[in-house]
Formats: C-alpha cells, structure tokens, sequence
C-alpha cells in the first residue's frame, strides 16, 4: 500500500500543473479527496492490515491527505486573486443603501406616553431595577404576609437579600424621600415577575406609573389627567370607566377601562363581549405611603396610576400576543 500512495501523490502532482480554473480544481479534488478516489479506498482498508503496518500506511495516508487539501487551499486562493484583478471597479456608481435601525415599538410606546404627560407637568424619574424589599413592597404597604405581595411573585437575589422590582412604584418612594411636594412624576421602566410566557404574560415587561402630591390633590384630578391620556392616546372618542378596585399603596383604588377599541363599545371577543377593556390602575396615595416618607397625610394627599406599556402597545397596534415584542422577528418590528 505504501506504493499505492506514492502512486497517488505522483498522479496528484502531475495533475496539478493543468489546472486553470475553479472548475477543473473541484474536479481535482472529489478525484484525489473524494468517496470513491484512491486515497479513500486505502483509508477503509486499512483495518484488513496487521497493526505494525496498519499504524504505518495509515499516518502516511493522513499525511499525503493533508498535503493534498494544503496544495487545493493553495491553488484555490491564487485563482481567487487572478480573478480578483482582472475586476474593475466603478467609483462612480452609486453606493448601496444603508437600512436604517428604527423605535422598538415598547420603545416607542413609552415616548408617546412621556410626550403627553410632560405638559401636564409630569417629570421623567427613574430608579434601580435591583431593588430591596422594602422599596419594592414595605414602603408601598405591602407588610411582609400581606397575601397581595402572592401576585406579585418575585425574582430573588443574594438569598432574598435583593429582587428584581416587580413593579415601578418604588421609584416613587425614592422621589418622595428626597423631594418635599409638589411633585409630579412618571416612572417608565422594566418590571420583573415570575410570570410563564404566554399571549398575555412576560417575566419580563415595562410599566409606566405616575405621582402626584400636594396640598390640595382630589380624585376629581386623577380623572381629569387619566381623561386627558386616553383621549390623546387612543382618541376622542373613546369612554373611560373606574371601577372600585384594591391596590395596598392607594385608597380609594379603582381599574380604569376604556370602551373597546375594537368593536366601540358593542361587544366583541377581545373585550369578551363586556364592551369594555381594562387598561390601568389609579387612585388617592394611601396615607401609610406618606408616613414611610415623613410626609404629613393631614397635609398632603395625591394621587398614583400605573400602566403596562405591552398593554398599551398592544390595544394602540392591535397585537394579539405580547410575545412578539421580544422575539426580534424583524419582519413584525418592521411594521413600526
């Protein structure tokens, strides 16, 4: 067999010298490298030797295959620069376009949110998405056992020393330790909860929640304001309803629906026929809220909402499945 090889490489070597083009190279390798060349053949019998000259013809197969596929690399890169300079170029062409990024629509949602609160003289505040537990639950009157903080199930950290905030409130808490009032805020931000994906859930979301504190705030303002974004988020003509709700951080509280903006109101399946969707929560800041921050609650009183921006985005865009804002399908975000 030793033979055979020496065969193969002379016939390789004399081949070589003939070969002009990308074509006759191909040609030259499935002959010399391919299923059924001579060099393949001594490869699969090599289990039909003793091992003394199995071992020997087989590391000078294995070296005659490398040298082959290095002299095929060798002559395939010199073709490539032959062909290379005999290419011209037009300076004078024009330049291929460029795609452009664009606004995330979560992304462009929050703006549009932020463009309408800012002349109500609401201020963009921001805080840690690390947040403690007495940020994100005690200071917002969520005692430890409170059986609320269930729906809000939490991603620890450091042994439950630290979590992902579930929620954007805290950030009002910080605002009110460090501000005395008036204050007016919005909280856009990520939120985090042990949530299973699925058309409508996301362990991962954003919220929008806003403040507001002074010595003469009533419910009567947080309709006006909640009024004044839904008419200029979703249109004139949209009704609003408050339903009495229960939020540990604001009492009263109530669920704030818009009519269906699928249907107007009638009934359809999206709005399971009530004619009615759900869109936010609100109302008067609790007076327990106040005292974490050593504010007065017989001086002060306010107002709090929050919103998810998916949510928004969703009945803003017609989306069906929150799943789709974190797919980066760009065939979807291309739409926006």
């Amino acid at each position: 067999m030793l033979n055979e090889l020496e065969k193969i490489k002379k016939e390789f070597l004399d081949s070589v010298e003939a070969i002009k083009d990308s074509k006759a190279l191909e040609e030259l390798r499935i002959k010399f490298l391919g299923r059924k060349s001579a060099l393949t053949s001594v490869l699969r019998s090599l289990g039909k030797l003793v091992q003394e000259e199995r071992i020997l013809v087989g590391q000078k197969a294995n070296t005659l295959r490398k040298e082959i596929e290095e002299r095929l690399e060798q002559i395939k890169n010199s073709l490539y620069k032959k062909g290379a300079s005999k290419i011209s170029t037009d300076y004078t062409l024009p330049g291929f376009p460029l795609s452009l990024g664009r606004e995330h629509p979560i992304t462009k949602t929050i703006q549009e949110i932020i463009d309408i609160f800012s002349p109500l003289g609401f201020q963009v505040a921001t805080g840690p998405e690390i947040e403690t537990d007495y940020y994100n639950f005690e200071a917002l009157n969520f005692p430890p056992d409170h059986p609320a903080r269930d729906e809000q199930d939490s991603f620890q950290i450091d042994g439950g020393k630290y979590l992902l905030r579930t929620q954007t409130s805290p950030v009002q808490i910080r605002v009110m330790e460090k501000t005395k009032p008036p204050i007016r805020i919005i909280a856009p931000g990520a939120c985090y909860r042990r949530d299973n994906p699925d058309a409508s859930h996301s362990p991962m979301f954003h919220q929008v929640e806003g403040l507001a504190v002074d010595t003469d705030i009533h419910f009567t303002d947080l309709k006006g304001v909640l009024s004044e974004f839904i008419h200029q988020m979703f249109g004139k003509e949209i009704r609003m309803r408050f339903v009495p709700s229960f939020f540990p951080f604001t009492e009263p509280s109530a669920e704030v629906a818009i009519s269906c903006i699928i249907c107007g109101g009638k009934g359809c399946p999206t709005c399971g026929k009530s004619g009615w969707l759900e869109v936010l929560g609100a109302g008067m800041v609790h007076p327990n809220v106040f005292k974490y921050v050593n504010y007065d609650p017989k001086k002060y009183t306010g107002f709090a909402f929050g919103m998810g921006v998916e949510r928004i985005a969703m009945l803003k865009y017609g989306i069906h499945d929150i799943r789709l804002f974190y797919q980066n399908n760009l065939q979807f975000l291309n739409q926006f």
